[in-house]
């Protein structure tokens, strides 16, 4: 008999993959609770023993990707931590390819392309803390502008990374925004 919480995992894994296939298709408030359970092959009995309704799943699901953003910024937001921003890049697009799904929907026509914006806005004031600790001799106004030029260039190497279908490795991404953000330092020293 397999464990209860492995079942659980695996009902939710197939109403997220529903979601996330219906989502390429149509915005959500189109989506119904009977057509994503029919996808999921799944009944609504078992749907509402886990979620309100499927914008209750959605928030669900982007806080799960938001949980793992933050824990993948977590080394470098805390005064303790001895990454530097851009090596924390690479646990960043290593959070995004594991909610790859989620991505190419939130980018697509019918995505919430405001999450993505959301997750930089909320972990603001924590990056902006961790580039005065790495870069102690910044003033304030370049401590901005290079937070305003790297989550800028750095959202918009993921929309492409999305678009172009994720070829490149997390790793070989992180890489080059590395680079990129390295040539930029001087600009802070």
């Amino acid at each position: 008999m397999k464990n209860p919480e492995h079942r659980v995992q695996l009902t939710k894994r197939r109403l997220r993959d529903a979601l996330m296939t219906l989502l390429a298709d149509k915005p959500l408030r189109s989506i119904t609770v009977k057509e994503l359970c029919q996808i999921a092959n799944l009944n609504r009995g078992t749907f509402y023993a886990h979620y309100a309704d499927v914008y209750d799943l959605m928030n669900q699901i982007e806080a799960e990707m938001k949980a793992g953003f933050f824990a993948a910024l977590e080394p470098m937001l805390s005064a303790a931590g001895q990454l530097t921003p851009p090596k924390v890049t690479k646990k960043v697009f290593e959070c995004i390819e594991a909610n790859a799904d989620l991505c190419r929907v939130t980018i697509g026509p019918y995505g919430d392309k405001e999450f993505a914006r959301r997750l930089l806005r909320e972990s603001k004031s924590d990056i902006i803390q961790s580039y005065r600790l790495c870069f102690p001799n910044a003033d304030e106004w370049q401590i901005n502008a290079y937070y305003t030029f790297v989550s800028g260039g750095c959202f918009a190497l993921m929309e492409r990374w999305i678009r172009e279908g994720m070829v490149e490795s997390p790793e070989t991404l992180a890489n080059a925004a590395e680079r990129i953000m390295e040539c930029g330092v001087a600009f802070l020293q």
